[in-house]
């Protein structure tokens, strides 16, 4: 993958990346650092699902950190380049159906749905090899 691919684009960032970029997961934090530097300079947008701030606020409230929790969603919702979606009935039937076609855990179907739905690019890293046919997806 590389970077410059994103340029001017929406794409649409599941909780894996995310999380790994936090916690400075050694083996994607080179690739990740670029990626969200390249956001962060206005390179591309992202949209999130609000899963994934669900998702990224589990560690720091599950161990009491909840000023961490507070920094991580103050920076997600005032970031001027990442948006986040909220779940919608719409987007909640679609992930029924993906769910029920691909047998995806439920937070996976409601991140592809979402994704569907604003009509994103996917950037997921934890689906190589996904069973999930039609959907272009960005793996890092």
């Amino acid at each position: 993958m590389v970077i410059n691919d994103f340029a001017s684009k929406t794409v649409f960032l599941d909780t894996a990346p995310l999380i790994y970029f936090i916690e400075g997961h050694s083996i994607f934090q080179p690739i990740l650092f670029h990626l969200f530097d390249f956001n962060d300079k206005g390179g591309f947008s992202f949209v999130m699902s609000s899963v994934t701030l669900l998702e990224v606020l589990v560690k720091p409230l599950r161990n009491g950190q909840t000023a961490i929790a507070k920094q991580y969603r103050d920076i997600l919702s005032s970031a001027e380049n990442i948006v986040i979606s909220d779940v919608t009935s719409a987007i909640a039937e679609r992930a029924a159906q993906l769910r029920a076609k691909y047998n995806l855990r439920t937070p996976d179907a409601i991140q592809l749905a979402t994704d569907i739905h604003q009509y994103y690019t996917c950037m997921k890293a934890y689906l190589p090899g996904s069973s999930v046919h039609g959907f272009a997806m960005t793996l890092v």
